[in-house]
Order: structure tokens, then sequence, then C-alpha cells
């Protein structure tokens, strides 16, 4: 496994590298969004977590509703594809997104939220993956990339 799985050649200490981000970063919301979907009940998370959190917000009911209940099923969704290295920009998308709408929440619930243990590891974990984007030569993208273009 220290080689490139189509050439032969050594692997590149980057391509290590974004591959451990990636799994890691993938295992990381793949695991939160199995329990969250599996265990907790994407509608439970949604009714703990956001709606009644954050009644006494200027947010919508709707909107505590539908951004409850979907961040379980793109956590699970995106993690699985970083997990795997598939469609990665579009998981990278979804879970940057989601780091977004969590950090505007614990913010809004409180504005000196401390980030260190959750936030700031994912979304380093995260940039990491996407400054390695084009070195993980570990994906499933690269190699569906590199049979297309074999063909």
């Amino acid at each position: 496994m220290n080689r490139e799985p189509d050439t032969g050649e050594a692997l590149a200490p980057k391509s290590w590298a974004a591959f451990v981000a990636r799994t890691i970063l993938g295992l990381i919301f793949f695991m939160a969004g199995f329990w969250k979907v599996f265990e907790l009940g994407a509608v439970q998370h949604a009714r703990g977590l956001f709606v009644e959190a954050y009644a006494d917000t200027f947010l919508p009911a709707w909107s505590l509703w539908a951004t409850g209940v979907a961040i379980p099923f793109i956590e699970l969704v995106c993690g699985a594809l970083m997990l795997v290295g598939w469609r990665r920009r579009i998981a990278a998308l979804g879970l940057g997104g989601v780091l977004i709408l969590v950090t505007f929440g614990h913010l809004l619930a409180e504005p000196l939220y401390v980030f260190s243990a959750h936030v700031i590891p994912r979304t380093l974990l995260l940039v990491i993956v996407l400054i390695l984007f084009e070195d993980d030569r570990l994906s499933l993208d690269t190699r569906l990339a590199r049979r297309t273009a074999s063909s």
C-alpha cells in the first residue's frame, strides 16, 4: 500500500497526509451523522438541539426544524463520501456548510463560545483536506479519474 494504485510508484508523504486527514474527517462526521440518524433520531435532534434550544431567538421555527433534521443526514452522507474519497468537492461543501451553521448557532446562543473542542479541529481537518485535494492519490475520485483518462 506504499505505492500508487495504478502506476506502482511510491506514494508521496502529501498523499498519506491527505488520506489520513480525509479519513479522520470522514469518520468524525459519518459517526456523528450515524448516531444522530439511527440512535437519537433526526427529528429528536432537531427538536432538542435546534427548535427548543433556539426558540427564543429571531430564527423562525420552520428554519430550525429544517436545519435540525437535515444536518444529521448531511453529516452521514458527506462523512461517508469523505471516507471513500468519492465526490469530495460536494462532501467538502456539505461539511463546510454544517460547520458554518454550527458556528453561527453556537455564537448566537453563547457569543464567547469555546471552539477548541468541537469546531476548530473539524475545520482544520477540512482545510487540510482541501489544501491537499490534488495530492489525495488514494481517493476513489482519483482512481476513477485515472481510469477514465486511460480509457
